[in-house]
This record gives C-alpha cells, sequence and structure tokens, in this order.
C-alpha cells in the first residue's frame, strides 16, 4: 500500500500546471511575424534589381531572354538531397524595367520515375 502512495506521489509530483504564455510588454520585444517563421520563407521582393536578387538568393543569374531592362533570367537554386542525387530546382525571375516582377519555380521532370 505504501508503494502505491509513493507511486501515485511521484506521477502527480512530475506533471505541471500548463500555463499560457504572456503577453509581451508595452514596447517591448515582439515576436516574429508568422511569415518570417515559414521554412518556405524566399528572400525575394518586388523592386529588386538583378544584383540584389542574385546576393539574396546566394546563387549567380542566367540570362535566358529579353531585351535590356526587361529581361527573364534563371536562378540554380541548390535544396540539397542525398549524398549520391543533388536536387537543384530552377527559379525564373522576370524584370520589366530593370525591377523584380515575378518569379517562377520550375520542378521539372525526374528522369528517374518515368
Amino acid at each position: 500500500m505504501k508503494t502505491v502512495a509513493l507511486a501515485l506521489a511521484l506521477i502527480a509530483g512530475s506533471f505541471s500546471q500548463a500555463a499560457a504564455q504572456n503577453l509581451p510588454p508595452f514596447g517591448g520585444p515582439y515576436p516574429p511575424p508568422f511569415t518570417e517563421t515559414l521554412s518556405n520563407n524566399i528572400p525575394l521582393a518586388f523592386g529588386m534589381d538583378a544584383g540584389e536578387a542574385a546576393r539574396a538568393l546566394g546563387v549567380p543569374l542566367n540570362y535566358v531572354r529579353g531585351r535590356p531592362g526587361h529581361e527573364i533570367f534563371l536562378a540554380f537554386r541548390n535544396i540539397g538531397g542525398s549524398g549520391l542525387f543533388y536536387k537543384k530546382d530552377r527559379l525564373f525571375l522576370q524584370f520589366r524595367k530593370g525591377r523584380l516582377a515575378g518569379w517562377k519555380g520550375d520542378w521539372g521532370h525526374n528522369w528517374m520515375w518515368q
């Protein structure tokens, strides 16, 4: 009987009460916005020039087509993969008047699964 009471006391002592997180103080440090905590957050912003976009992605941009100021560039992003096969995704960047107007990821077809 004493061992059962001792076991129950140990189990009850190991649980703590759940408490809600406190609000930050006025003017104090605030938690980051939800969008900054996402794992797929791309560091691109509309209005960047080609140099800023290349620095943000950390890879060089390859010219695809278009006249000066209205080009389409291609960035090969290395997103890891296994030790045997590295996966590189293509990201097309559209510039208008020298500024980033849009981007589109292209994952293509995987030749191994055809």
